[in-house]
């Protein structure tokens, strides 16, 4: 059933993203609630979610979900669709046009299907299980970037009062003057459909939330990218963890992150 269910997601995270282009052309009246430092809700993400969780229902309604803002519904069924509605909260907010509708399926604690959705692009990342990720229909691969100098990475920053913020300071230290450059975009979503498109060579951050990288991490493996946690038998979707590159950048790229 994944190619229905893909078809599906990426049905649904067209129809949140136009809600969620609505918002952004008025989003100067958007009511926005602060949830914690840098991190925040607008009416936007509820509407989003809204129309994702009540069509998810009605189409598959034995599913469980797990969206950023509702929370987890337990069903019947092995099955769980995994949701973040705005992925770029604060870009979004800001008026900075890098954000994203996420969708994943998991199936018996597998990620079968993932969709990430650029409304302001029109640009679709997708994928499922037995089969090659794809942008708009297209297939992508990873960059052929074998080497750190010439490499392009992407990171999340810490914010607010996180814990982990000295331990990325010190990944950048130790990268950067080995490579091209770091970005931080402000949307992991986006990021990990970066590194499977190529625009990226490779991609970390620490204690992300499932709804954060569940469906890139489906988009990242059907491309070819590998992906690991902080150490080789790690799952990120367990962890929250994620280190991703190509193949031939992975192990120079994560013995700089993991300090071996």
């Amino acid at each position: 059933m994944s190619a229905e269910d893909l078809d599906l997601a990426i049905t649904l995270a067209h129809e949140a993203g136009d809600i969620l282009m609505t918002h952004w052309r008025a989003r100067a009246d958007l009511r926005i609630t602060h949830k914690r430092a840098g991190d925040f809700v607008s009416k936007a993400d509820m509407e989003a979610e809204r129309h994702l969780r009540a069509r998810l229902r009605a189409a598959r309604p034995e599913d469980a979900w797990l969206g950023e803002e509702t929370g987890a519904e337990a069903a019947s069924g092995a099955r769980r669709w995994i949701v973040d509605p705005l992925d770029g909260t604060t870009n979004f907010l800001r008026g900075i046009g890098h954000f994203a509708v996420s969708i994943a399926l998991e199936e018996a604690g597998t990620l079968s299907v993932g969709v990430v959705h650029d409304p302001v692009r029109q640009e679709t990342f997708s994928a499922r299980l037995d089969d090659t990720a794809r942008l708009n229909g297209v297939p992508i691969r990873p960059a052929e970037t074998a080497a750190l100098a010439p490499a392009l990475f992407g990171t999340g920053i810490p914010f607010g009062t996180m814990a982990h913020i000295d331990d990325h300071a010190a990944d950048i230290a130790r990268l950067m003057p080995q490579c091209a450059g770091v970005r931080r975009m402000g949307a992991a979503a986006l990021d990990l459909a970066y590194v499977a498109a190529g625009r990226l060579d490779g991609f970390w951050e620490r204690r992300l939330q499932p709804w954060d990288i569940a469906a890139g991490l489906v988009i990242l493996r059907q491309s070819g990218a590998q992906v690991e946690g902080w150490s080789a038998a790690e799952r990120p979707e367990e962890s929250g963890s994620v280190i991703t590159a190509a193949p031939q950048l992975f192990g120079a790229f994560a013995g700089i992150i993991r300090n071996a």
